[in-house]
């Protein structure tokens, strides 16, 4: 069946109260499954989607880069060269 949580843990990887799941899903904003017992559980794509990320090939990565004083500019190039390296580069 794949990657599954409970409502507890679904609730804690999108940042809201189980209290608040229960809620969105009782209004409908969000479709919880059910086990044969009647108990609620997502799938991963049920947390991406709440979270409102994108499917894995559309995802972006966002990398900030810094020094504390101006004088250390090659460290700084250097950072943002291994990040490039990383990352795959896409500025």
């Amino acid at each position: 069946m794949g990657s599954v949580c409970r409502i507890s843990e679904f609730a804690r990887r999108v940042g809201r109260s189980s209290s608040t799941v229960r809620r969105w899903g009782n209004e409908g904003r969000i479709a919880p499954k059910r086990t044969v017992t009647g108990q609620w559980y997502f799938a991963e794509g049920d947390v991406r989607a709440a979270l409102g990320i994108a499917a894995r090939g559309d995802r972006v990565t966002v990398v900030y880069c810094r020094v504390s004083s101006p004088g250390q500019k090659d460290v700084l190039a250097s950072r943002v060269s291994a990040m490039d390296e990383l990352t795959g580069g896409g500025r």
